[in-house]
């Protein structure tokens, strides 16, 4: 390919999950920039409206299909939807997710099982049936987001530490099985970003601070921080890219 045409998403179709707003927002709109046709997806009905605004804003074109990553039928019932929108896929970014916060001894099995339906066994599952897709067009890319504790243990969050090493192991273990589909899959592990989710530790002066004084880039991450990253991963410059996680974290990893 000439120049830096092999970043350009156009005529590509991409499923983001947890697309609603913060880091998914993020990656949908900047998939979306680079020219791809992206189906958003969130637990509500109309939870996606201000990213796909967005999209429209920046002259791109985005879909809603609510799903309830808790519940399996609904995780069936996005791809097959999203078919009817586009019957190729050709990249799925698995971010949407959730966390629970109990001392391990106090851990609930409720909470347990929620969190690893929703940020282990559905990303597995979808992965499963876009990839079954992707084999029959030639190819395509799947992104796992990760997260600093697929690396740590975290203190109180035992069940979304576990989903998220787990789901540092079934990238490399789908990279193996689906290289010769001519399908790469890649996480992206992000640090401290300014997002909803951050937003008690952001508010807390001496934590906050803490965690700035760690990051080598002196800095939080904002959500926009992230698109390079997936565009990379998404298009065909990453083609010999198979089973890593890159960090996007301003170095906190490096500290």
């Amino acid at each position: 390919m000439d120049n830096l045409n092999f970043f350009s998403l156009a005529n590509k179709t991409a499923i983001v999950t947890g697309a609603s707003r913060g880091l998914g927002q993020a990656i949908a709109v900047g998939l979306a920039k680079a020219g791809a046709l992206v189906i958003c997806s969130s637990s509500r009905p109309g939870g996606c409206n201000s990213t796909l605004n967005i999209i429209k804003e920046s002259g791109g074109e985005g879909h809603e299909i609510p799903a309830n990553l808790s519940d399996r039928q609904e995780v069936e019932h996005l791809f097959r939807e999203s078919l009817k929108i586009s019957p190729k896929i050709d990249i799925l970014v698995n971010n949407g997710g959730t966390i629970e916060r109990f001392p391990a001894l106090e851990f609930p099995l409720e909470a347990w099982d929620k969190v690893l339906e929703i940020n282990l066994t559905a990303p597995f599952l979808l992965s499963q049936l876009v990839a079954g897709n992707m084999k029959a067009h030639d190819g395509g890319k799947i992104i796992n987001i990760a997260s600093l504790l697929s690396y740590s243990g975290g203190i109180t969050v035992p069940a979304y530490t576990a989903s998220k090493h787990g789901i540092a192991g079934i990238t490399k273990a789908l990279a193996n099985e689906w290289a010769k589909h001519n399908i790469q899959v890649n996480a992206i592990a992000p640090g401290y970003f300014r997002t909803d989710n951050t937003q008690k530790l952001q508010d807390d002066p001496v934590r906050s601070q803490e965690i700035q004084g760690r990051i080598p880039a002196d800095r939080w991450g904002d959500p926009k921080d992230l698109q390079g990253a997936v565009i990379f991963l998404a298009s065909a410059a990453s083609d010999y890219v198979n089973g890593t996680i890159l960090n996007v974290d301003g170095g906190w990893m490096a500290r």
